[in-house]
C-alpha cells in the first residue's frame, strides 16, 4: 500500500520541459546535428533580437526640419530613365512629390535648363540629389546617356549605402548591369508596391542622413 501511494503522489513533469521537444523540432535546421543546431539557433536568435533592438531609434528624425541636412542638396531624388519610359517616370514623380514629405524630384525633361549641355545637366542632377533611382528597362540598357548617368552616380557614392536605387522592369536578371551587382534592386512586378518601396528607401536614407548629422553635432 505504501509504495502504491508514493507512486500516485509522484510529481508530474513541468509544462516547460514538456514543450522542449516541440520547440527544438521547429528551430532545428535539417542540415545540422542536434547539438550544433541548438547552439546556432540560440545564438542567432539572440543576435537577431539584439540587432533589432539596436536598430530601433527612440524617435524617427524629422527630415523636414529647417536644420535638416536634407536641404543641403536641391533634390531628394534624381530619376534616371530612357525616353521611352517617360510616362511611367512621370507617374513615379507624381507619387513621390504627392507624399506628405513632398519629395523633391529631378525630372530631366521638366527640370533641365534649356540651352545647357546634356553632360552638364546630368552631372549636376547627380551631384545635387541625395538619391538616384535607376529605372532599368530595355530602353535604359540601350541608352548611352542612361549608362553615363549611372556611372556618374556610382562615382559619386561607390559604396551605394542606399543612395543608388536600381529598379528593374521588363529586364531579365541576367541582363542586370554588372556595375550594380553589389546593390539590391527593386523588381517592378506590381507598380504600386514598387513605388512604395522606392519611397521607403528614399525615406530611410534621409532619416539616416539626419541621424548621422545629429551624432556629429553631439
Amino acid at each position: 500500500a505504501g509504495w502504491f501511494r508514493r507512486l500516485l503522489h509522484k510529481s508530474k513533469p513541468s509544462s516547460v520541459e514538456s514543450l522542449k521537444p516541440s520547440h527544438s523540432k521547429v528551430s532545428l535546421p535539417s542540415s545540422s546535428s542536434s547539438s550544433s543546431a541548438k547552439s546556432s539557433s540560440s545564438s542567432s536568435g539572440t543576435s537577431l533580437a539584439s540587432s533589432s533592438i539596436s536598430r530601433l531609434p527612440a524617435s524617427a528624425p524629422d527630415i523636414s526640419a529647417s536644420d535638416s541636412p536634407r536641404w543641403d542638396k536641391s533634390y531628394d531624388v534624381c530619376i534616371c530613365h530612357s525616353e521611352g519610359d517617360v510616362e511611367l517616370v512621370e507617374e513615379l514623380v507624381s507619387y513621390l512629390e504627392g507624399q506628405p514629405e513632398s519629395f523633391r524630384c529631378f525630372l530631366q525633361l521638366r527640370d533641365a535648363v534649356a540651352g545647357n549641355a546634356v553632360v552638364t545637366e546630368l552631372c549636376d542632377a547627380v551631384q545635387n540629389s541625395h538619391c538616384w533611382v535607376m529605372l532599368i528597362t530595355p530602353g535604359f540598357l540601350q541608352d548611352p546617356w542612361c549608362r553615363y548617368q549611372m556611372h556618374q552616380a556610382l562615382a559619386e557614392a561607390p559604396m551605394a549605402n542606399g543612395r543608388t536605387i536600381p529598379v528593374l522592369k521588363d529586364v531579365d536578371r541576367r541582363d542586370y548591369p554588372r556595375e550594380l551587382w553589389n546593390i539590391y534592386y527593386i523588381s517592378m512586378a506590381l507598380k504600386e508596391k514598387s513605388f512604395r518601396q522606392i519611397r521607403d528607401t528614399v525615406m530611410r536614407y534621409l532619416q539616416e542622413l539626419c541621424r548621422s548629422s545629429t551624432k556629429r553635432t553631439e
